[in-house]
C-alpha cells in the first residue's frame, strides 16, 4: 500500500487508534500503523467529495451502533475501512479493486485467512447492497453504508450535493437521468434497511428524502 501525503483530518488520531486496536484484536502479526496511514491517505484523495474520511467515520460509527446484530462485528468494521478505499468516480470497478486491496493488505498483515475472506466478501457486497436473508454481517455493513439516506433533510441535501460534485465531469442531463434511475430503483425496494434498528430509524426518512430528490430531478 502506497502512502500518499494529505492534510490531517480532525478525527485522524481517533481513526488511527481505532484501526490499530481493530487489527490488534483481529490477530495482526504486522505493525498496523503503516496500513492505517495508507488507508487514511486513500480516503483523503482530492477527487473525493462524499466518499471521504467523514464518510468512513460515519460508517464506522453506524457499524458500532449495529454491532449487536452482526455475527462478526470486527469483520464488518474491517470491511467498512476497505469498502471505498479505492474510489474513482469515473471507474466502475471500485468495489472490486477495494476488495482486492483488502485481500492483499490483510494477508500481508497476517490476519486469519477465513477473516480476510469474509472481509473481501463484504466489500464486494457493497456493489449492490443486497445481502441475502440471514447474512447478518452483510446487513450491518449495507445498513451502515446507506444510513446517510435517512438523515435529516439538510444532511441528505449535503450528501446529494457532494455526490454531484464527485460527478462534476458528467453533463447535467445525463447525471439527472442516471441519478433518477438509481433513486427510483432504491424506492422500489421492499426494504431499504435490513437490521431492525436501522429499518425503524431510517426507512421512513430515507424514502422521504429519496422521493424529494427524485421529484426535483424529474421536474
Amino acid at each position: 500500500m502506497t502512502v500518499m501525503p494529505t492534510e490531517p483530518h480532525p478525527a485522524t488520531e481517533d481513526l488511527r487508534s481505532r484501526w490499530t486496536a481493530l487489527l490488534t484484536r483481529c490477530g495482526s502479526t504486522a505493525d498496523p500503523e503503516p496500513y492505517g496511514r495508507a488507508l487514511l491517505a486513500r480516503w483523503a484523495e482530492p477527487q473525493r467529495r462524499y466518499h471521504t474520511t467523514d464518510h468512513l467515520l460515519a460508517v464506522l460509527d453506524e457499524v458500532d451502533a449495529l454491532a449487536w446484530h452482526a455475527e462478526h462485528p470486527d469483520a464488518v468494521r474491517l470491511a467498512a475501512w476497505f469498502h471505498d478505499a479505492v474510489y474513482r468516480p469515473d471507474r466502475s470497478e471500485n468495489e472490486e479493486r477495494s476488495a482486492e486491496l483488502a485481500a492483499r493488505a490483510l494477508g500481508q498483515a497476517g490476519l486469519p485467512a477465513a477473516l480476510t475472506a469474509e472481509v473481501v466478501r463484504l466489500v464486494r457486497l457493497t456493489v449492490g447492497h443486497h445481502p441475502q436473508p440471514g447474512d447478518r454481517n452483510g446487513e450491518v455493513l449495507c445498513d451502515a453504508d446507506l444510513a446517510v439516506l435517512g438523515r435529516s433533510p439538510a444532511a441528505y441535501a449535503a450528501y446529494a450535493a457532494a455526490v454531484r460534485a464527485e460527478y462534476a465531469f458528467v453533463p447535467e442531463p445525463v447525471f439527472r437521468r442516471e441519478r433518477a434511475r438509481i433513486l427510483a430503483e432504491l424506492l422500489a425496494l421492499p426494504a431499504l434497511f435490513r437490521t431492525p434498528r436501522a429499518h425503524e430509524r431510517y426507512d421512513g426518512p430515507a424514502r422521504a428524502n429519496l422521493a424529494a430528490e427524485l421529484a426535483e430531478l424529474t421536474a
